[in-house]
């Protein structure tokens, strides 16, 4: 019986919706046809017919609220609107209180546009030249085997860490950590 007391309560909410929606339809569907036969006339024609004053005509003072009805068309309620912005200047001040009115750049760094070389379709084209660049400047393997004996040549053996330490400490740094090694124990060899 729990279940059905919220049904009911939930359908009665969709049918006062339902009743607003199709009251809010008609009263479109009205101002829409409104509209439509008022598009005909001339502006003159529609403020006789809506029993309005002219809007460029009207001073400081004056009531512009009867030009925000739904009745009235777009463009005469925007006739009014620039009229009430001129006559009073208090309206048209900036008072410099608007989020958007901020220059977020001035305490920044670098005010110039970033400069990148991507360039739309293309990419990254400094990366890509470069890359392009080695692929053709590639060396002969000969020149490089020559180059890996000279160094070879040049340096002393190298010795692991261990025999370092123990037979030329200076030449190992004390700052430096040594290496570890991973160690795997398995659950089935004998430690």
């Amino acid at each position: 019986m729990s279940d059905i007391l919220p049904s009911w309560s939930r359908r009665r909410a969709a049918v006062v919706e339902e009743a607003k929606a199709e009251a809010l339809a008609a009263e479109q569907a009205l101002v829409e046809q409104e509209q439509a036969e008022l598009c005909e006339k001339t502006d003159e024609e529609i403020l006789d017919a809506l029993g309005l004053p002219d809007p460029d005509s009207l001073v400081q003072g004056d009531d512009f609220k009867v030009f925000l009805s739904k009745a009235v068309p777009a463009h005469l309620r925007k006739r009014a609107l620039r009229t009430l912005w001129r006559s009073n200047p208090v309206l048209a001040c900036v008072d410099g209180l608007n989020d958007y009115d901020d220059d977020y750049l001035t305490g920044s760094f670098c005010q110039d546009p970033i400069k990148t070389t991507y360039q739309v379709g293309k990419g990254m084209l400094a990366h890509l030249l470069e890359v392009e660049r080695q692929a053709e400047a590639k060396i002969a393997p000969e020149v490089v085997e020559e180059e890996v004996a000279q160094i070879e040549i040049d340096a002393p053996e190298a010795l692991p860490i261990e025999a370092a330490t123990e037979a030329e400490p200076e030449m190992v740094d004390p700052d430096m950590p040594t290496p570890r090694r991973m160690r795997f124990q398995f659950e089935g060899d004998a430690a």
